[in-house]
């Protein structure tokens, strides 16, 4: 199914469903009501971007690096470190380490725990969105 209308678009990385939010109310959407607790979630550092999402319909205590790897050159890529020479730092969490406090403005979220990684931005290959 084509993503256009859709808030986000779908990727397969590896056998998993990758969300990229689409815009900063979108990213509220798909943070706040379409991922899982036990989804792994990914934004980049310090600047505005898309939020990521990594289905984890299994509960998998770990997403494989490559997947995180690619779901944070997406995360890295769709925001405004898109430029960037270098590598980028890469929040990832759980979904469930994700709290948007009442009135901050759209795609603003609390992290309570995060780990980083860091890529170099990369985007969606032609045809890689559904």
């Amino acid at each position: 199914m084509p993503s256009k209308g859709r808030r986000y678009r779908i990727v397969d990385v590896d056998g998993f469903e990758v969300f990229v939010g689409k815009a900063a109310t979108d990213n509220d959407y798909l943070t706040l009501k379409v991922a899982k607790p036990f989804d792994l979630w990914l934004h980049v550092s310090g600047v505005p971007g898309s939020h990521v999402v990594v289905r984890n319909p299994e509960k998998l205590p770990e997403i494989p690096k490559a997947v995180v790897e690619r779901a944070a050159e997406y995360a890295a890529y769709y925001s405004k470190a898109r430029e960037a020479r270098g590598k980028v730092e890469v929040h990832v969490c759980w979904a469930s380490d994700v709290r948007k406090e009442r009135g901050s403005p759209p795609g603003e979220v609390q992290l309570r725990r995060w780990d980083r990684v860091k890529v170099y931005p990369r985007a969606l290959a032609e045809g890689d969105d559904e």
